[in-house]
Parts: structure tokens; C-alpha cells; sequence
């Protein structure tokens, strides 16, 4: 993609006017973009054991590490997106991969604690700069359909996942820790991407933003009444991904001693639903710009309550089939919880988007190290039936402002 063809395909419009049409290649470029951002996080798990074993680091130690990624990956993700909505910085996208080189340069070299703690955190700030800037764009770009390209950029993320451990599998492991280095590349290729990104912004996606706010659908929200339907959509993101979180790092474990399947087949359950999730999330979002989007927070929240409290109680034939159906179901709301969000605050589309993701990061982490230790006191199956009720948080989509009803 070149600052060319985006030219070519959004004209140059006055200040304050909203050309209205969708450009999808700016937002197939941050999906592209955001796939390469999370395989490259990744990464940073995949080269744990070999710290382990050269450093002699413990459990403890490795902990920190990860706690040192997650506070930067998702605490400054907030701030960042604040700072870009009172200043917008077209290259701040560009510019914040320069933090994620360093990081797998840095951490393709550390020999030492301290050098993989800076490593991580490089690598974390790449991430807390991407996320916001890149869904600002997304939402620059998308035209009349937010949720569709809230969609189509998360999705990307979400492949960059499932191919961030294959790909660890397949060089890291072999070829150690200096491996790391060779994906800096894949940096160096999304900042080539994301500069042709941030000359669309200079040019074209700030007037678009300007023309979105001169023209907005709906009469803003008092501040009281936002800030509650902000409260409602972190309480909902809480249910998701703590119970995202006891699926995506617990479910093999689950399934070899329920079931006593082996690793390979436990991994290929987890695969059909990471694969849910991708196709939920795909969907989600133009579900949202076409029905609205509270109505699809209600269902996908609260629709899975019935399967996952199922879940616990069936047997092997059942469980897959009941999987993909949570994962397809829940990963729908998130593009419509992150529209949602920005609607309510349409001054602070960065600010909303960072900490929707950070939320999304840190609740992920915490959850996964609270249910971790809930598994060894209480035993695996007793986390499943206690997550099971997770979606019941749902009802709370009941008293989120009806935006629709707002419309001028």
C-alpha cells in the first residue's frame, strides 16, 4: 500500500466536512499492522525457558517480567490515547514500533535480569502506542460503519495470536534466543506500513474526525449519565476476558484431566476456538452498526451464559461443539463494546480505545494469575463451574443508554 493509492481513494476534503465513505485500505493496513504487533508480543513467553535455564531465574522472576510487559503494555495505553485526542500525532504509529524493535532487539541480546525486565517494558510500550493510535485510525476510516472496521482490526490482532506461538515453535525454539532479532524485521515492515498510515491521517483523517464531531448522529450524553454507561462496559469487559482468560490458559489443561486427551488433541480443541473467537469477532461488528450495538453487547455477554454453564457438566462430544459456540458468541461484543465506548465519549475516541485494550490486556493477566492459583487450591474443574457464571455480569447491558434513541 502507498501514500499513493490512499490518496487516490480519499480525496483531499475541506476541515469540518465527513466524506463519509469507508477506506478500506487504511484499515486493511492497521489490521495487517496490529497482526504483526501481537505475534511480535508474543514472542516474549516463547523465550521464558531458555531465560529460565541460562539465568537461572525463577518462577518469581519470570513473573515480574510479565508483570513489567502488562503494566506498560497496558497502563499507558489510557494516557497514550489521551495525549493523541488533545494533540493527534500522525506519526506516533510509525514511531511507536521503534519501541517494539528495540524490545526483541534488546531481549535478543539480554544476558542479564535487568536488560530482560528493559526489554520487556520496550516491548510493551510499542504495544501501549499502537492500540490507540491504530483504533483512532480505524475509526477515522471507517465511514458509517464503526463496527465494522473495529472488527476488521481487531481480527487482525486475534490472527497474530494464533500465529505468534507457531511461529515461536518454529524459530525461537530452534534457534534460541538470537532469533528474536529476525522478527525486528517484521517491525521495520509495519512501520513501513503504518507511515503511508500516518500520511493518511495528516492529510485526510483529521478532517474526517473534525467532520464526524461537527456532525455527530446523536445529542452527546450528560457526563453523569456517560460515565455510568462507561462503568457498565468495564464491568462487561471484566466478565469477557477473565473468562477468555480461564479458556485460552486453561482449557488444554482442562480437557488432558477431565478427558485425559493428549497434548496434541487438547491443543487442536483450543485451536477451533481461538477460531471461534476470530469469526465472532469478524461478525460482531457489522452486527452492531446494523441491529445496534447494545443489543448485540446484551446477547453476546449474556447470550453464552447457558453454554458456559453447560460446559462444566458434559461429556468430550459435547464440549468442542459448546466452545466454539462461547467463543463465537463472546468475542462478538467486543467490537461493539469499543464503538459503544467512543459514542459516549466522541471527544476522546483514543483515550476510550486505550483503555478499552489496556483493560483487555491487564484483566486478560490477572485472571489467568488468580484462576492459575484458584486451580491449584481448588482443582480445575471447580474454576470452570465458578467462570461459568462470568456472563450473568451481562444483565448490566440492560441499563447502558439507549443510543439509538438519541439520534437527532
Amino acid at each position: 500500500m502507498s501514500d499513493q493509492i490512499l490518496d487516490a481513494e480519499t480525496p483531499p476534503q475541506a476541515p469540518g466536512k465527513d466524506p463519509g465513505g469507508t477506506v478500506f485500505s487504511v484499515i486493511v493496513a492497521i489490521s495487517v499492522c496490529h497482526g504483526l504487533n501481537d505475534m511480535m508480543q508474543s514472542l516474549l513467553p516463547a523465550i521464558y525457558p531458555q531465560f529460565k535455564a541460562d539465568l537461572g531465574l525463577t518462577f518469581g522472576q519470570i513473573g515480574l517480567v510479565t508483570l513489567a510487559y502488562q503494566i506498560t503494555a497496558s497502563i499507558l495505553q489510557p494516557l497514550v490515547g489521551l495525549y493523541a485526542d488533545r494533540r493527534p500525532t500522525p506519526m506516533a504509529l510509525p514511531g511507536g514500533v521503534l519501541f517494539s524493535l528495540a524490545g526483541l532487539v534488546v531481549l535478543s541480546i539480554a544476558h542479564s535480569y535487568g536488560i530482560i525486565l528493559a526489554g520487556a517494558c520496550l516491548l510493551g510500550m510499542g504495544s501501549s502506542v499502537f492500540h490507540p493510535e491504530s483504533s483512532r485510525v480505524a475509526r477515522m476510516a471507517a465511514g458509517p460503519r464503526p463496527g465494522l472496521a473495529q472488527a476488521l482490526f481487531q481480527v487482525g490482532g486475534n490472527a497474530g495470536q494464533a500465529i505468534g506461538p507457531l511461529a515461536a515453535a518454529i524459530f525461537v525454539v530452534r534457534y534460541g534466543q538470537t532469533s528474536l532479532a529476525f522478527f525486528a524485521l517484521l517491525a521495520l515492515l509495519s512501520g513501513a506500513i503504518l507511515w503511508n498510515v500516518g500520511l493518511w491521517y495528516k492529510h485526510h483523517g483529521l478532517a474526517r474526525m473534525a467532520g464526524r464531531k461537527g456532525g455527530l448522529a446523536h445529542a452527546p450524553l450528560p457526563r453523569g449519565k456517560a460515565a455510568q454507561g462507561l462503568s457498565i462496559l468495564v464491568a462487561l469487559i471484566f466478565s469477557k476476558f477473565v473468562y477468555l482468560a480461564s479458556i485460552t490458559s486453561y482449557l488444554t489443561f482442562y480437557l488432558i484431566h477431565q478427558f485425559g486427551l493428549s497434548v496434541r488433541a487438547a491443543q487442536l480443541h483450543l485451536s477451533l476456538f481461538l477460531a471461534a473467537v476470530a469469526v465472532g469477532t469478524i461478525l460482531g461488528g457489522p452486527l452492531g452498526d446494523r441491529l445496534g450495538r447494545k443489543r448485540v453487547i446484551w446477547f453476546s455477554i449474556l447470550g453464552c451464559l447457558p453454554f458456559t454453564l453447560l460446559l462444566p457438566h458434559v461429556g468430550l462430544f459435547w464440549t468442542a461443539p459448546l466452545s466454539i459456540a462461547i467463543g463465537l458468541i463472546l468475542a462478538s461484543a467486543f467490537p461493539a463494546i469499543v464503538v459503544f465506548a467512543q459514542d459516549l465519549a466522541p471527544g476522546n475516541v483514543g483515550m476510550v480505545a486505550g483503555l478499552c485494550f489496556g483493560l483487555s490486556f491487564g484483566l486478560g493477566g490477572i485472571g489467568a494469575a488468580v484462576l492459575g492459583r484458584l486451580a491449584d487450591l481448588k482443582g480445575i474443574v471447580f474454576v470452570y463451574q465458578v467462570c461459568a457464571f462470568l456472563p450473568a455480569i451481562g444483565l448490566l447491558a440492560a441499563f447502558l443508554p439507549d443510543m439509538e434513541k438519541k439520534k437527532a
